[in-house]
């Protein structure tokens, strides 16, 4: 296999992410499909950022980092509790995914998934930073889903 995909039956690639997975409203993961992973991945990760977030936060805002994730998995959930997963800590503070909610305009969401040579040892009070820095030189493909949320 290979060319990995993400995709999400709850809307398209570059198109508005349903009010409901907001942080203010349900605040529950949209459901995602996971296609092409490589053979030789031993796990995969997700990261879930804001980077319109960096004016009206001074940072990109993360809003869901999980690893370890089975390379078999096809299939996220909607309102996933991954028990076969890790998830780190969230810009809210939170363990798990912590929706959309700009501030100040419409934003645009990045779901980013990583398929790695390895499973990560981290703790779950790790962040994107500390997840991206123990895959580097791991990564076999990555590849993106984005979505736009607007301002509640």
């Amino acid at each position: 296999m290979g060319d990995l995909t993400l995709e999400s039956p709850a809307f398209d690639d570059g198109e508005r992410i349903p009010e409901e997975y907001g942080y203010t409203e349900t605040n529950v993961n949209p459901p995602l499909e996971i296609d092409g992973v490589p053979d030789d991945a031993d796990s995969l990760a997700l990261v879930v950022d804001d980077p319109d977030a960096k004016e009206p936060a001074g940072t990109v805002w993360d809003h869901w980092i999980v690893w370890n994730v089975p390379p078999e998995t096809g299939t996220i959930p909607e309102a996933w509790d991954p028990d076969d997963a890790t998830e780190g800590t969230n810009d809210y503070g939170d363990h798990g995914y912590g929706g959309p909610n700009p501030p100040d305009r419409e934003h645009t969401y990045r779901f980013e998934l990583l398929a790695l040579d390895t499973t990560l040892d981290l703790g779950t009070d790790a962040s994107a930073a500390d997840l991206e820095s123990a895959a580097e030189g791991h990564v076999l493909e990555r590849t993106r889903l984005e979505g736009t949320y607007p301002v509640t």
